[in-house]
C-alpha cells in the first residue's frame, strides 16, 4: 500500500549566530515557522530501498536515503522500500527542502517498518543528519536553539500570507557561513521572544522591526540581488520583508493573500503561500 506525505517548508523569521563549538558547529538562536508551501513523498514497501526524485533515482548522499539508513543502523535491520519524492520546494533558498523531507523520511519509515522509534530517538537522528531536520520533524512555530536541538513551541502559530521569490537560483549555505566566520560583518540585534509576540499578533511592521538575520550581510555580499529584492518586496506592499536562512530566499509577508498575489506577480518566479 503506498502512502503519500506533504513536506512542508520552513521560513526563518529570525536567525542569530551566538557562538561555535569546538567542532566547528555554529550555535544559532532562531525563530522559525512550517509553511504550506510543500515537496510530495510517497511510501511503499519493497525489499530493497530506492529513491526517485522527480523521476530520476537519487544517489546515497540524498537526506531521504541517509535517513532510510540511519534508521536501519539504530534498529539493527536491512528494511526497505520504494520512495518517490516531488520537489517544490526551491533548492538553496533557506526553506529547508532537504531537510523536511528527511524529516518526513524518518517518520514514515519509522512507521512503515513498525520501529516503535520515540520522537526523542527520531530527532536525535535527525540531528546527527543535520540541524534543521529536528524543527522539521516538529514545526508549526518554534525558538530554536544550540545547533537545532534546543525547540521551544511557541502557541497560536498564525497564518500570514507570504510571496516568495529566490535570487539567482539559490545559494551554497556553507559559503554563506564560510563568509561569515571570516569576519567584518556587523551584529545583529535580535529578541525573538518580542519577535515571536509580534508574530503571533500578525504585527508585520513590527516583526519587519524586530526580524534579523545575521547571514544576510554576507549573503548580500555574495548576491546584491537579494537586497534588492528585500527593497522590491516592501515597495509592492509587504509589511515585512526579510532573507530566510542562509538565503538566497526572500520572504515578503502580508496582511492579505491577494496583496501577496499581486505583489507575486509583478515579481518573475515568485511563489504564493502562507505560514501554517
Amino acid at each position: 500500500m503506498q502512502h503519500t506525505f506533504h513536506v512542508r517548508a520552513k521560513i526563518n523569521w529570525s536567525l542569530n549566530i551566538t557562538g561555535r563549538r569546538g567542532d566547528g558547529y555554529h550555535l544559532l538562536d532562531m525563530l522559525m515557522q512550517r509553511i504550506a508551501l510543500h515537496d510530495t513523498l510517497t511510501v511503499e514497501p519493497d525489499a530493497a530501498l530506492s529513491l526517485c526524485v522527480d523521476g530520476v533515482p537519487a544517489g546515497e548522499e540524498n537526506l531521504v536515503l541517509r535517513a532510510a539508513a540511519a534508521l536501519n543502523r539504530r534498529a539493527g535491520t536491512r528494511r526497505g522500500a520504494r520512495l518517490a519524492l516531488t520537489k517544490r520546494i526551491p533548492v538553496r533558498a533557506g526553506l529547508g527542502g532537504g531537510s523536511a523531507d528527511c524529516a518526513t523520511a524518518l517518520r514514515a519509515l519509522n512507521d512503515l517498518w513498525a520501529l516503535g522509534l520515540a520522537d526523542e530517538a527520531l530527532l536525535e537522528i535527525g540531528l546527527s543528519l543535520g540541524a534543521d531536520v529536528p524543527f522539521c520533524l516538529t514545526g508549526g512555530l518554534a525558538r530554536v536553539r544550540g545547533i537545532g536541538e534546543a525547540i521551544d513551541p511557541v502557541p497560536d502559530a498564525p497564518r500570514i500570507p507570504l510571496a516568495l521569490v529566490v535570487p539567482g537560483g539559490g545559494l551554497s549555505t556553507g559559503a554563506v557561513f564560510s563568509l561569515w566566520d571570516r569576519g567584518g560583518f556587523p551584529d545583529v540585534n535580535l529578541d525573538n521572544r518580542a519577535l515571536a509576540s509580534a508574530v503571533t499578533a500578525r504585527q508585520l511592521q513590527a516583526i519587519d522591526r524586530l526580524c534579523a538575520n545575521a547571514l544576510t550581510a554576507p549573503a548580500v555580499s555574495l548576491m546584491p540581488g537579494i537586497g534588492e529584492m528585500i527593497d522590491r518586496m516592501k515597495a509592492l506592499g509587504a509589511g515585512a520583508a526579510f532573507m530566510t536562512g542562509s538565503g538566497s530566499g526572500v520572504v515578503g509577508a502580508f496582511d492579505t493573500v491577494e496583496m501577496a498575489r499581486r505583489a507575486a506577480e509583478a515579481l518573475p518566479g515568485a511563489i504564493v503561500t502562507e505560514t501554517v
